[in-house]
């Protein structure tokens, strides 16, 4: 008689294996639950429409759900590179922290990005203000916002472009975030900074700014992208003829007579200590002299955080970027940002009265992951 075969212990490894399987998926599951909640924001967006100069800005608004008529409004002008209305979902967890401190916040496509029409390339510091002056002129006529309550936030390359936009209409503040002074004077200190944190020698410093000086002199002369190529031996080191187009127009750009448009109004000027891209001295120097007589400029430093005003422990590490932005995206930031960010627009007048902070944690409808890093302005080596 033949033996019967052993088929418990083959049923065990297979009632092992489906357990395995089943423990994974849990698991899997439980993480996509984390990340779809994290990524979950408590305020509602909508698509927009914004008519400028003959076309479309393909805009989103987010709105507060505590239940009010009308909201104050905070406008974003984006630092530089192809950045769309969200960035990327970098703004979320900012839009959020204005919602809780009742505000909305509005921002759209640069022309060109996510199938917007037009070329951010072709633009100068004044399209982009004209741009984001007729964005508030569109919001003032929704009955959901508060005109008198329309202020500005912008980071990097917007530090050019914020007051121009509030010398050709009122806003009622400005928070600006690492924004620079001359575009030159940016240029070479983030040349500088970057070689020296990168450990480079004595010597690709020195051949480092000598290309720098040969891009300012072409510069100045106006000469064309073929000409830049050629006085750099044919080798355009990733300068494309539209970014060259770009710098063409806007290395002149200088913010120290522009912010005199500031005076009076309520700004927060936020820096960060580890900033490779603008130096924040410079820039603390300039607003204090020209906005401090008006008793309106409030400065906050971050000694943790990069010009992006993420952590920098983040910053320094892709894997940890993308990890935290997938399970904790709010935790991207230093340390108080968002909470000061919200703090600043309470204290902001109100019809109504002061506005009660609100703190309860996200549990809104989603957003985008964020896996960008928010606001890292694309760099001009001038």
């Amino acid at each position: 008689m033949c033996p019967k075969p052993k088929s418990r212990p083959r049923r065990r490894g297979v009632r092992a294996a489906v357990w395995s399987l089943v423990s994974v998926l849990v698991v899997a599951a439980g993480l996509v639950g984390v990340v779809l909640w994290q990524n979950s924001y408590d305020m509602d967006e909508q698509r927009v429409s914004i008519r400028h100069g003959g076309h479309v800005l393909n805009g989103v608004l987010a709105l507060p759900r505590d239940g009010r008529k009308q909201h104050g409004l905070v406008v974003y002008i984006h630092g530089d590179g192809p950045v769309d209305a969200t960035h990327d979902g970098g703004y979320r967890p900012l839009w959020e922290a204005n919602a809780k401190a009742g505000y909305a916040s509005l921002s759209w496509d640069k022309p060109g990005v996510a199938g917007a029409p037009g070329d951010w390339l072709a633009q100068s510091m004044d399209d982009r203000a004209a741009e984001a002056a007729a964005a508030i002129a569109w919001a003032r006529t929704r009955p959901d916002i508060d005109g008198d309550r329309i202020g500005l936030w912008g980071a990097s390359q917007a530090g050019w472009v914020l007051p121009k936009v509030a010398a050709k209409t009122p806003v009622s503040f400005v928070i600006a975030v690492s924004p620079a002074i001359n575009w030159l004077q940016q240029g070479r200190y983030n040349l500088l900074a970057e070689l020296r944190s990168e450990g480079a020698s004595a010597e690709r410093i020195e051949a480092e700014t000598a290309k720098s000086d040969r891009t300012r002199r072409l510069l100045r002369r106006h000469a064309t992208f073929e000409e830049y190529v050629r006085a750099m031996g044919g080798d355009a080191d990733g300068m494309t003829a539209d970014r060259w187009g770009f710098i063409s127009r806007n290395y002149t750009a200088d913010a120290t007579r522009d912010l005199r448009a500031l005076r009076g109004i309520p700004v927060l000027l936020t820096l960060a200590d580890h900033d490779l891209n603008v130096d924040t001295a410079d820039t603390e120097r300039v607003y204090r002299k020209v906005l401090d007589a008006g008793g309106a400029l409030t400065v906050e430093r971050y000694p943790d955080a990069a010009h992006s005003l993420v952590k920098r422990s983040l910053e320094q590490s892709d894997l940890k970027l993308t990890l935290m932005a997938l399970f904790s995206p709010r935790s991207l930031f230093a340390d108080g940002f968002l909470d000061s960010q919200r703090r600043f627009l309470g204290e902001r007048p109100t019809r109504q009265g002061p506005v009660a902070l609100r703190t309860t944690p996200a549990t809104g409808t989603g957003g985008a992951t964020l896996l960008a890093v928010p606001f890292a302005g694309a760099k001009a080596r001038t």
